[in-house]
């Protein structure tokens, strides 16, 4: 073969290669997203049949309860719990560091008995992963095994997350809060509801994968003073 066949060769087997690379790193890429996506959204689906539809009492009693605010009504029916006799003292968790129990009196008329003898407040949790932090610290001084653990129900994935990772010796029992804009229409068909999901859910994401790893990220070390929760001691949930 003379030399500029040679050359010609050489060159049409470099354009017939390249477009074929091209092509598969194109098909790649697309398999990965594909995948990713799938990941995703049964992540999703998974966290959405851990969101309660509905108000369901707790299935047992517990030594204490606790009430992570942030949400419409989740105090109300904290106190109704603890007036029904579901638990012997209640934990407000996230008191903003100026309201105090007269501002709960005002709000809730009725719970002045409960607020004078079963309650106490937290005014140092500003997020989930603190509210877990100080339920941990109340729960140890009161030598509780067991808590019923109030908030919103989108809400409530995340919570039990937070507090098994803190207290895996503590039994915890989830009472779900739902609002009334959950009751009055499915929340596929608000834009703000799945907003408010899709946040919670990646909220969700980051605690599991924080958890997973030791808890390493946003304030991921263990407090000076205190014990860092054993991770082979899973926490134990009742359902509803």
């Amino acid at each position: 073969m003379r030399p500029s066949e040679l050359r010609l060769s050489e060159t049409t087997h470099r354009h017939d290669v390249t477009p074929t690379h091209g092509r598969l790193r194109h098909r790649v890429a697309m398999l990965t997203a594909a995948g990713i996506l799938l990941f995703v959204g049964l992540g999703f689906v998974d966290f959405l049949s851990r969101v309660p539809p509905s108000e369901e009492k707790p299935s047992r009693n517990a030594d204490g309860i606790v009430v992570l605010t942030g949400g419409s009504s989740r105090v109300s029916d904290a106190l109704e719990l603890l007036s029904m006799g579901y638990g012997r003292r209640l934990l407000i968790s996230g008191v903003h560091p100026t309201n105090g129990y007269s501002d709960i009196q005002r709000s809730l008329p009725d719970s002045q008995r409960l607020l004078a003898c079963c309650v106490d407040l937290d005014r140092s949790a500003v997020n989930t992963r603190s509210n877990a932090t100080e339920t941990r610290r109340w729960a140890m001084e009161r030598g509780f095994h067991s808590l019923i653990v109030v908030t919103s129900n989108y809400h409530m994935p995340r919570a039990i997350v937070e507090l098994s990772h803190s207290m895996p010796d503590i039994e915890l029992v989830p009472f779900a809060v739902v609002g009334e804009k959950w009751r009055e229409e499915p929340w596929w068909t608000s834009g703000a509801a799945l907003r408010l999901l899709l946040s919670e859910y990646a909220k969700y994401l980051f605690a599991q994968t924080r958890v997973a790893f030791g808890g390493v990220g946003q304030g991921g070390m263990p407090e000076i003073g205190t014990q860092a929760p054993s991770p082979s001691k899973p926490a134990t949930v009742s359902a509803n």
